[in-house]
């Protein structure tokens, strides 16, 4: 038996107690195959996210939320007439929030994370009053919104007016 000296004991003391190296190269595979098993969880599920397109028409009088997928099936389509029986009320942004609500919940049973909107307005004007809550309301119900385009056509000369050449003579 070999005896320690005074300073030896008291460094065994500090240290903790150490697992001898091949257990512990052991445990450190173990521990990295689970982070890589854990790593392939999360990719599969940002592999199975599923993306939609939501056509958001919002006229001075309605508004209208359609969601397809990418291939452009309808999975909901909801206007404004069917939340509310008021005619004046169905442009309101507070109706357009209820509609993309009703239609946000059908697409989320179907599994859609994700979707691209296209807003449209009536041709020559501007998008109605609901278009912007619409769109605020599909991002509240937890929706990534990956892109918002503007849709609405607008008039670029178009066809001859009537009058004639002088226009009309009073």
């Amino acid at each position: 038996m070999t005896d320690k000296t005074h300073i030896e004991k008291e460094k065994d003391l500090r240290s903790p107690q150490r697992v001898p190296e091949q257990e512990r190269v052991e445990d450190e595979v173990i521990v990295k195959e689970i982070d890589k098993s854990e790593f392939q969880k999360e990719s599969k599920q940002r592999k199975e996210e599923k993306i939609g397109i939501a056509y958001v028409l919002s006229t001075s009088n309605n508004t209208i939320v359609h969601i397809t997928d990418m291939a452009g099936n309808t999975i909901s389509r909801v206007s404004g007439g069917m939340v509310t029986k008021h005619a004046r009320m169905k442009s309101n942004p507070t109706i357009a929030m209820f509609v993309a609500k009703k239609v946000a919940e059908r697409a989320r049973d179907l599994g859609f994370t994700s979707l691209y909107v296209r807003m449209k307005g009536r041709t020559g004007d501007t998008t109605g009053p609901g278009a912007h809550a619409a769109v605020k309301a599909l991002s509240k119900e937890g929706f990534n919104i990956i892109n918002i385009l503007d849709a609405t056509k607008f008039p670029r000369g178009g066809p001859k007016k009537k009058g004639g050449r002088r226009g009309r003579r009073v």
